[in-house]
């Protein structure tokens, strides 16, 4: 099968509730928080232990989806948060699966300038989007416009080109929308270009294999039931798109990068 764009997000986000989506991310990631990328709990755990948190502070989550991974965060630690995410199905089923006074989402491109105040955020998270913004200079230096001074981000970025990759498989790995490929090293130059100093980070390679495979083989299971609700072509084309994902970063060519910024403390 040669490579087609194939929806992943407008559809998922519109049926994120029902029953099929719902036991299929249960196989995928064991402990769903509504999250539709290869974030694990305990991974996720691990990051919001990196921004080190106070209650009622506040943060910015990038690329937010469904919202749920934003509602975790403010139950976890008592902050208030604000989702932004540019698909509309994505912002509506986060408002749909319910809001509370510490959690807020928007209707926003995070491509485009931020649509808040110098100083705002305490922390910003971005978990597998980065890849998704064609101008990442430009995306990080609106991030650090946004932080107040000493406030830390973590961004995720699943693609970092780390070994031999055909024509195709690139194909097939950004079969479902835009996607920007950079190799070793690009992500922490355009971090320091952005005014930030990273503190840390992390090959999280592993997670993708783990939860690309782990997607391919419920959705296998799940066959005859998604052929009803998706059809042929995007059921063979995400299962296409979710087997490259499990191979290239099994072998490690496409690799998943954790960074931890800081926007320096001014004196």
């Amino acid at each position: 099968m040669s490579a087609t764009r194939v929806d992943l997000f407008d559809s998922t986000y519109r049926h994120f509730a029902s029953e099929v989506l719902t036991d299929i991310r249960r196989e995928a990631f064991g402990d769903d928080i509504g999250q539709n990328s290869w974030l694990t709990l305990d991974e996720y755990d691990r990051f919001i232990a990196w921004l080190n948190l106070r209650p009622d502070e506040h943060v910015l989550e990038v690329a937010c989806g469904s919202g749920g991974p934003a509602r975790y965060l403010a139950q976890q630690t008592d902050c208030r948060v604000c989702g932004l995410d540019s698909n509309e199905y994505a912002v509506g089923t986060a408002t749909r699966m319910g809001t509370q006074d510490a959690v807020t989402f928007i209707h926003a491109d995070a491509n485009d300038p931020l649509p808040f105040a110098n100083g705002e955020f305490d922390a910003v998270v971005c978990v597998d989007s980065m890849n998704h913004f064609p101008n990442r200079l430009s995306v990080l230096w609106e991030w650090h416009r946004v932080m107040r001074s000493g406030a830390r981000a973590v961004f995720t970025d699943p693609v970092v080109v780390t070994g031999p990759v055909t024509n195709e498989q690139f194909a097939i790995r950004s079969s479902i929308g835009t996607f920007v490929f950079v190799p070793q090293d690009v992500n922490e130059q355009l971090i320091e270009l952005a005014g930030f100093r990273l503190i840390l980070q992390q090959d999280v390679t592993s997670n993708a294999a783990l939860v690309a495979g782990r997607w391919y083989r419920a959705r296998e299971r799940h066959r005859n039931e998604l052929l009803s609700s998706e059809g042929r072509h995007r059921f063979e084309g995400l299962q296409e798109f979710f087997a490259t994902v499990h191979r290239l970063a099994s072998e490690r060519r496409l690799s998943r990068i954790a960074y931890l910024v800081e926007k320096p403390a001014t004196t």
